[in-house]
């Protein structure tokens, strides 16, 4: 049967979704996980929840997935051994160095990929699954048909959200709340600045970056029919009663096959909404997803002291048992439980006595063991035998009862046995060259002009659609030596893929034999249209680790993620060609909502818009491939001047990302690093490499 995922940011939230049908709840425990402002658990919490969860035939998930750096890992890693030790079903990851290093030293546990991975194709789950990922959590983003598609030909179990908050941006590549004010989504600590009010076309009361949250209560039965293996709901920084109301809602829909009742809707609705609820990307009717939270704590305040009370008063039965009981003459009175899991317990009481009057029957013993009240137990098999003439106490056969549940609860509360072994030693460098190739990295054709060909970069990226529509583009460029890479987007679901495909294919043709990755999803293609790798940087790769996983899959080379500090650069192991972008905006999210069309009022994809945010600073927001728009940051990375500290990090490649320059400006910022101009930009950013995240 199909799993209900509910969110546990406390103690109390675990007991409110078991209580309420859960069945399986995420949690997360100290520093390395993406809620970091939730109440989280201390390591007796999560032995608790563990051994409350599986008495109840809950399973439990550990959330490790934020990003990690050097000298977090073996601390990441304990937290990982600990989960393992103390009986955690799985542990949800988005690292994916970390992955390698706890798939290595912990090779029992199961490891679900994080939506924070970005997976939104086939693709990349299959890529996942080749890591030792046994689930892979679904991009928000992805229609029905998607999910179908990706679920009937994965060969790992697939888990879809289906209610709570959206995040404007694909999980995993905003970096918004990190460049304005260091505090990084990948890291726990998102302060959530898509839901504050942003200036589109002259209007500040607008907010055009805050969606309503996702409800798809109504389509359950369809993501279980297509395969789907487990359905999240969202929350884990919500209270616990708003864990009871929906996990409740749903477990019921779920259970009795049928579509929720206007009464549950608005149910849904009162315990927290966003002016109603959006099922735009499952459905594809994209119209009306954008709303606000709307206070209604009257109601609020009511709905949630009965949920309180409902949860913290009964006990679930949830869990079948089966007994046999035997009352034999001149033996002890003999029983055992066992339930569907394999579980089972014996146990035995008093030797009976002669019978007075009425001897026991059978089905006084079986009605005295159906009192599993106050448990999580209903008793879905009950036999008895009994010889004739025989008497035991009713104290007795209720404590032999007792006694079998309390034995057969610990039996279910045991521990797997899980292998753990030292952590992976760190990879080792490759050896650093002394003066690092130039790359230039184009947007638009414009760009791509002679007198950049003339200052000779060594490699150009342009985008592999620009590349293809019209090669002649690169032709100065290819004059002077520049290697060409054609640069994918991040985001290519399953539908489009044929179209990458073709252009790559054409591409490889021409001679253009490597390609920009910023995606898992875009290995497999990228090779089998016959090119070689290299890593952008919406693979975060945040750790040395990581730097090898990218290795051993055949990357040419990798970028460092930008939310490292430039000290962590330095000191981060290489095993492969190290790039880091030291110029341009930096693209702070990717989103599949088009604000231009927004802006404009009609599609208008050519022309760039502006978002401007309380402060009056511009964030330009341009198209992407398959009518997404990628946000940029408003101000412009600059390290120029930087060079002593860029020339001893060990890096192989320094990447200047042109977005919204001119063609004029383009060359003016290369003249500058190459020292042949005094070219600045008006307002600059040392970007996090000096300030770090939090």
């Amino acid at each position: 049967m199909i799993e209900l995922l509910s969110p546990a940011g406390s103690p109390e939230t675990v007991i409110a979704a078991v209580q309420n049908g859960a069945d399986a709840v995420y949690l997360g425990m100290g520093d390395f996980n993406a809620r970091r402002g939730a109440k989280n658990f201390t390591a007796e919490e999560l032995e608790k929840a563990v051994r409350y969860c599986h008495i109840r035939g809950c399973k439990v998930y550990l959330t490790l997935n934020t990003l990690v750096n050097d000298r977090e890992m073996s601390a990441a890693l304990d937290a990982a051994r600990l989960a393992s030790a103390l009986g955690v079903d799985g542990l949800i990851v988005q690292d994916l160095g970390f992955a390698s290093v706890v798939r290595r030293s912990l090779p029992d546990i199961p490891l679900h990929a994080s939506t924070q991975m970005s997976i939104h194709n086939l693709s990349g789950v299959e890529a996942a699954a080749e890591m030792g990922m046994t689930r892979v959590v679904l991009a928000r983003e992805l229609s029905l048909e998607q999910i179908r598609f990706i679920t009937k030909h994965s060969s790992v179990e697939t888990e879809v959200f289906v209610h709570g908050a959206l995040c404007f941006c694909h999980s995993g590549q905003c970096y918004l709340s990190s460049l304005v004010g260091r505090r990084s989504g990948n890291r726990g600590m998102c302060a959530q600045p898509c839901r504050l009010q942003y200036s589109l076309g002259g209007r500040m009361d607008d907010y055009p970056l805050s969606l309503k949250d996702n409800c798809l209560v109504e389509h359950l039965q369809e993501l279980e029919d297509a395969g789907v293996a487990s359905l999240k709901i969202e929350g884990r920084m919500k209270r616990p009663e708003y864990t009871a109301i929906v996990t409740g809602v749903y477990s019921k829909v779920l259970r009795e096959h049928r579509k929720p009742t206007p009464e549950e809707m608005e149910k849904l609705e009162q315990t927290f909404s966003r002016q109603g609820f959006t099922q735009g990307y499952f459905t594809g009717d994209r119209q009306d997803m954008f709303g606000v939270r709307e206070e209604s704590e009257a109601d609020t305040d009511k709905l949630y002291a009965a949920a309180r009370k409902a949860y913290g008063e009964g006990e679930l039965r949830r869990v079948g048992i089966h007994f046999y009981t035997v009352c034999r003459q001149g033996e002890p009175i003999k029983a055992i439980a066992f339930d569907d899991d394999g579980h089972r317990a014996v146990t035995s009481g008093p030797v009976p006595e002669p019978a007075k009057r009425q001897g026991l029957t059978e089905q006084y013993l079986t009605d005295q063991m159906l009192k599993t009240g106050g448990t999580p137990y209903y008793v879905a098999e009950n036999r008895a035998k009994t010889d004739k003439c025989l008497f035991v106490s009713a104290a007795s056969i209720n404590e032999l009862r007792r006694s079998l549940i309390s034995s057969l609860s610990e039996e279910r509360a045991k521990v797997p046995e899980r292998r753990s072994y030292r952590q992976p030693p760190m990879p080792l460098n490759v050896p650093a060259i002394a003066d690092p190739v130039r790359i230039f990295q184009v947007r638009a054709a414009e760009q791509l002009s002679p007198e950049l060909a003339e200052l000779k970069p060594d490699y150009i990226y342009v985008p592999a659609m620009l590349m293809a529509e019209d090669y002649s583009l690169l032709r100065p460029f290819l004059d002077k030596g520049a290697t060409p890479v054609a640069v994918l987007p991040r985001v290519i679901t399953d539908d489009q893929v044929p179209i990458l495909y073709t252009a790559l294919g054409k591409l490889f043709d021409y001679g253009v034999n490597e390609a920009l990755i910023g995606n898992l999803g875009q290995v497999v293609m990228a090779r089998r249209a016959g090119m070689k790798l290299r890593g952008d940087f919406g693979l975060n790769a945040f750790n040395s680790y990581t730097m090898e996983v990218l290795r051993d899959a055949g990357f040419l080379s990798a970028t460092a993620s930008f939310e490292l500090r430039m000290a962590q650069i330095r000191a981060m192991a290489k095993p492969l060609d190290t790039e880091l972008i030291v110029y341009g905006r930096l693209p702070v999210m990717v989103s599949d909502q088009c604000i231009i069309k927004e802006s404009a009022g009609r599609c208008n994809c050519q022309t760039p818009a502006q978002m401007s945010d309380r402060m009056g600073s511009v964030f330009p927001v341009v198209k992407e491939f398959g009518c997404r728009n990628v946000i940029y940051n408003a101000h412009k990375l600059y390290l120029a001047d930087k060079k002593e500290d860029l020339y001893s990090a060990g890096l192989w490649g320094l990447r200047m990302l042109f977005s919204t320059e001119s063609a004029r400006e383009c060359v003016e910022v290369a003249k500058g690093y190459m020292g042949l101009s005094d070219y600045r930009p008006n307002v600059l950013t040392r970007g996090l490499y000096y300030r770090g995240v939090e």
